[in-house]
Protein backbone atom coordinates (compact mmCIF):
# COMPACT_ATOMS: atom_id res chain seq x y z
CA UNK A 1 0.00 0.00 0.00
CA UNK A 2 1.27 3.22 -0.72
CA UNK A 3 0.61 6.28 2.00
CA UNK A 4 1.19 9.92 1.09
CA UNK A 5 2.22 12.51 3.44
CA UNK A 6 2.10 15.62 3.78
CA UNK A 7 2.58 18.42 6.92
CA UNK A 8 2.73 22.15 7.53
CA UNK A 9 6.30 23.65 9.57
CA UNK A 10 4.63 22.64 12.99
CA UNK A 11 4.31 19.21 12.00
CA UNK A 12 7.58 18.61 10.12
CA UNK A 13 9.83 16.65 12.77
CA UNK A 14 6.51 14.88 13.57
CA UNK A 15 6.09 13.79 10.36
CA UNK A 16 8.89 12.62 9.75
CA UNK A 17 9.34 10.17 12.36
CA UNK A 18 6.00 8.55 11.45
CA UNK A 19 6.69 8.46 7.56
CA UNK A 20 9.93 6.04 9.34
CA UNK A 21 7.35 3.81 11.11
CA UNK A 22 5.24 3.55 8.14
CA UNK A 23 8.52 2.28 6.13
CA UNK A 24 9.37 0.05 9.21
CA UNK A 25 5.59 -1.40 8.91
CA UNK A 26 6.55 -2.05 4.92
CA UNK A 27 4.53 0.85 3.42
CA UNK A 28 5.68 3.30 0.23
CA UNK A 29 5.23 6.76 1.55
CA UNK A 30 5.19 9.52 -0.70
CA UNK A 31 6.52 12.29 1.29
CA UNK A 32 4.46 15.81 -0.20
CA UNK A 33 6.17 18.09 1.71
CA UNK A 34 7.92 20.27 2.90
CA UNK A 35 11.23 18.74 2.66
CA UNK A 36 12.72 21.59 5.15
CA UNK A 37 11.51 24.06 8.46
CA UNK A 38 10.44 27.37 7.10
CA UNK A 39 7.87 28.95 9.66
CA UNK A 40 6.16 30.89 6.67
CA UNK A 41 5.33 28.14 4.55
CA UNK A 42 1.54 27.48 3.39
CA UNK A 43 0.15 23.68 3.84
CA UNK A 44 -2.47 24.06 1.69
CA UNK A 45 -0.34 23.03 -1.52
CA UNK A 46 1.16 20.18 0.69
CA UNK A 47 -1.74 18.69 1.63
CA UNK A 48 -3.66 19.38 -1.25
CA UNK A 49 -0.47 17.35 -3.54
CA UNK A 50 -0.45 14.49 -1.21
CA UNK A 51 -4.72 14.04 -1.37
CA UNK A 52 -4.44 14.44 -5.56
CA UNK A 53 -1.61 11.60 -4.85
CA UNK A 54 -4.58 9.20 -3.09
CA UNK A 55 -7.14 10.39 -5.29
CA UNK A 56 -5.02 9.50 -8.45
CA UNK A 57 -3.72 6.13 -6.66
CA UNK A 58 -7.50 5.73 -6.37
CA UNK A 59 -8.61 6.13 -9.98
CA UNK A 60 -5.60 3.93 -11.31
CA UNK A 61 -6.35 0.69 -9.07
CA UNK A 62 -3.43 1.39 -6.53
CA UNK A 63 -4.18 0.87 -2.89
CA UNK A 64 -3.34 3.98 -1.12
CA UNK A 65 -4.34 6.52 1.98
CA UNK A 66 -3.19 9.51 3.40
CA UNK A 67 -1.70 11.17 6.27
CA UNK A 68 -1.74 14.64 7.41
CA UNK A 69 -0.49 16.76 9.85
CA UNK A 70 -0.59 20.26 11.52
CA UNK A 71 -0.35 22.64 14.23
CA UNK A 72 -4.54 21.59 14.95
CA UNK A 73 -4.85 19.18 11.74
CA UNK A 74 -8.09 21.52 11.15
CA UNK A 75 -6.43 23.36 7.94
CA UNK A 76 -4.83 20.28 6.82
CA UNK A 77 -7.83 18.39 6.47
CA UNK A 78 -9.89 21.19 5.08
CA UNK A 79 -7.67 21.49 2.38
CA UNK A 80 -7.58 17.29 1.90
CA UNK A 81 -10.78 17.79 1.42
CA UNK A 82 -10.81 20.53 -1.48
CA UNK A 83 -10.35 17.35 -3.73
CA UNK A 84 -12.78 15.59 -5.51
CA UNK A 85 -13.09 12.00 -4.04
CA UNK A 86 -11.10 12.48 -0.96
CA UNK A 87 -12.71 11.91 2.37
CA UNK A 88 -10.56 13.36 4.88
CA UNK A 89 -11.06 12.82 8.59
CA UNK A 90 -9.53 14.86 11.77
CA UNK A 91 -8.49 12.06 13.68
CA UNK A 92 -7.77 13.00 17.83
CA UNK A 93 -8.31 9.63 19.38
CA UNK A 94 -8.45 5.85 18.19
CA UNK A 95 -12.21 6.14 18.14
CA UNK A 96 -12.18 8.49 15.64
CA UNK A 97 -9.12 6.70 13.62
CA UNK A 98 -11.40 3.72 13.43
CA UNK A 99 -14.69 5.23 13.13
CA UNK A 100 -13.36 7.02 10.10
CA UNK A 101 -12.81 4.01 7.92
CA UNK A 102 -16.02 1.68 9.30
CA UNK A 103 -18.29 4.63 8.77
CA UNK A 104 -16.61 7.07 6.65
CA UNK A 105 -13.97 4.73 4.41
CA UNK A 106 -12.00 7.94 4.79
CA UNK A 107 -9.23 8.03 2.51
CA UNK A 108 -7.03 10.78 4.28
CA UNK A 109 -6.84 11.33 8.03
CA UNK A 110 -5.57 14.73 9.50
CA UNK A 111 -3.58 14.77 12.82
CA UNK A 112 -2.64 17.56 14.83
CA UNK A 113 0.88 17.64 15.94
CA UNK A 114 0.71 19.83 18.52
CA UNK A 115 -1.89 18.34 20.16
CA UNK A 116 -0.43 14.51 20.46
CA UNK A 117 2.54 12.58 21.51
CA UNK A 118 3.90 10.63 18.41
CA UNK A 119 3.68 6.93 20.11
CA UNK A 120 -0.83 8.17 20.25
CA UNK A 121 -0.19 9.02 15.92
CA UNK A 122 1.15 6.33 15.71
CA UNK A 123 -1.62 4.39 16.79
CA UNK A 124 -4.09 6.28 15.13
CA UNK A 125 -2.01 5.88 11.95
CA UNK A 126 -2.16 2.25 12.85
CA UNK A 127 -5.81 1.61 13.15
CA UNK A 128 -6.51 3.98 10.52
CA UNK A 129 -4.59 1.89 8.18
CA UNK A 130 -5.88 -1.40 9.87
CA UNK A 131 -9.61 -0.63 10.09
CA UNK A 132 -11.19 -2.78 6.57
CA UNK A 133 -14.30 -0.45 5.19
CA UNK A 134 -16.93 -3.25 6.18
CA UNK A 135 -19.02 -1.94 3.60
CA UNK A 136 -22.35 -1.67 5.82
CA UNK A 137 -24.89 -0.37 3.15
CA UNK A 138 -26.22 2.93 5.20
CA UNK A 139 -22.77 3.66 5.36
CA UNK A 140 -22.22 3.16 1.33
CA UNK A 141 -25.59 4.81 0.35
CA UNK A 142 -23.99 8.01 2.64
CA UNK A 143 -21.15 8.08 1.32
CA UNK A 144 -22.46 7.91 -2.28
CA UNK A 145 -24.60 10.64 -1.69
CA UNK A 146 -21.61 13.13 -0.86
CA UNK A 147 -19.66 12.05 -4.26
CA UNK A 148 -23.13 12.70 -5.86
CA UNK A 149 -22.93 15.97 -4.03
CA UNK A 150 -19.20 16.63 -4.89
CA UNK A 151 -19.93 15.93 -8.76
CA UNK A 152 -23.13 17.42 -9.51
CA UNK A 153 -24.07 20.00 -6.60
CA UNK A 154 -27.64 17.32 -6.24
CA UNK A 155 -28.55 14.21 -4.10
CA UNK A 156 -31.09 12.35 -5.47
CA UNK A 157 -34.40 12.89 -4.31
CA UNK A 158 -32.97 14.68 -1.74
CA UNK A 159 -33.76 18.95 -1.22
CA UNK A 160 -30.21 20.61 -1.11
CA UNK A 161 -30.52 24.12 -0.31
CA UNK A 162 -28.13 26.33 -2.75
CA UNK A 163 -26.01 29.82 -1.87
Amino acid sequence: MRIHVATDHAGLEFSQQLQQHLRDRGFEVIDHGPAEYDALDDYPSFCINAALGVARDERDGVEALGVVFGGSGNGEQMAANKVQGIRAALVWNESTASLAREHNNANVISIGARQHEVADAIKFIDLFIDTPFPGDERHVRRIAQLGEYEQTGAIAGKQVDSL
